[in-house]
């Protein structure tokens, strides 16, 4: 099975998800380092509507500007654009496999699509 995790090294969250991907059998992990290839707006919408989110709750106010900008309060639209613009902006580590999408948070979570 191939989980396609959006991953950042210096986040142990996103560290302790992709151990799990890859000590998981059958399991494939593709690493999308999102700092240096961040997806666009349309595929966040596309993983935040599979994982039963919405932008606002996939958006990192933590470490970031985004409540000194009103984004836990903007529209989708301009939360998407502006995470596919900061990539900083996105929580982290989204998992994508056939069974679905989760937001990783705790890492334990990835069990529900593997």
């Amino acid at each position: 099975m191939k989980a396609t995790i959006w991953h950042n090294p210096a986040c142990g969250t996103s560290r302790k998800t992709l151990a799990i991907l890859e000590e998981s059998p059958g399991v494939a992990p593709e690493v999308v380092l999102y700092l240096e290839n961040p997806p666009s707006a349309a595929k966040l919408a596309q993983l935040y509507r599979d994982a039963g989110l919405t932008p606002q709750q996939g958006l990192r106010l933590r470490g970031t500007d985004a409540e000194d900008r009103g984004l836990p309060h903007a529209g989708d639209a301009e939360v998407l654009a502006a995470m596919a613009a900061e990539p900083r902006l996105i929580e982290r580590p989204l998992v994508e496999t056939a069974k679905g999408v989760r937001l990783c948070r705790p890492q334990d979570r990835v069990h529900e699509i593997l």
